[in-house]
């Protein structure tokens, strides 16, 4: 792309996270970042990058779309509807991800290094999806969920908003699982799951 300015994005949260968004847009070759931003204000650089606060940056917040780059699903909500009046970038996906082009992945979301995603699937906004995991086909993940890294959501899945897949989890075909979920790391879950229930075991127990 020759106007790279047009591809200039803004990105929030200065963290571990931060950097492997830094490393997708490394990998796209037509994107970079133009402002980085933090509350924290004792976080001034992040990989050579200077960190700026927002309170006193606002025409630079403003100037172009935001990524949030928080990895925590409820920081990321209550950044997303403190700075609603904000653009947000359409999704940014790391260019050895294997994402069909029968999708729908829509803004703020961010997928990883050797992600998949297919066919027919829905991703909601600010979605995480993480190095290695495989969302199937005909999958629907509701918006601020996150994917952590191997997992395995089967076809056919729905995930409510703000839930939470850990490593390695496995989800079978045709599940359900609710809003605001956490599923514990190696976690194979064969039946659906209510909101706000955390999981964890093969086969999966609720867990105070």
């Amino acid at each position: 792309m020759n106007n790279k300015e047009s591809r200039k994005i803004n990105l929030y949260g200065a963290s571990g996270h931060a950097k492997v968004i830094l490393d997708i847009i490394a990998s796209t070759g037509d994107v970079e970042v133009a402002y980085f931003f933090d509350d924290d204000e004792s976080i001034t650089s992040l990989l050579g990058h200077e960190v700026l606060s927002p309170s006193d940056h606002q025409d630079q917040l403003n100037q172009y779309p935001l990524i949030i780059s928080v990895g925590s699903n409820s920081v990321r909500k209550q950044l997303v509807n403190r700075l609603e009046s904000n653009l947000f970038s359409k999704a940014l996906i790391h260019s050895s991800a294997q994402v069909s082009e029968a999708i729908a992945i829509k803004e703020g979301s961010v997928v990883m290094p050797l992600a998949v995603i297919n066919t027919s699937s829905i991703v909601g906004k600010h979605c995480i999806i993480n190095s290695g995991a495989v969302v199937e086909h005909d999958c629907e993940l509701g918006d601020f969920v996150h994917i952590s890294p191997n997992a395995t959501i089967c076809g056919g899945v729905q995930i409510g908003k703000g839930t939470h897949i850990g490593a390695g989890a496995i989800l079978i075909p045709n599940i359900s699982i609710g809003e605001n979920c956490v599923v514990g790391a190696g976690t194979v879950v064969i039946n659906d799951l209510p909101n706000h229930t955390k999981a964890v075991g093969n086969p999966a127990r609720p867990i105070q």
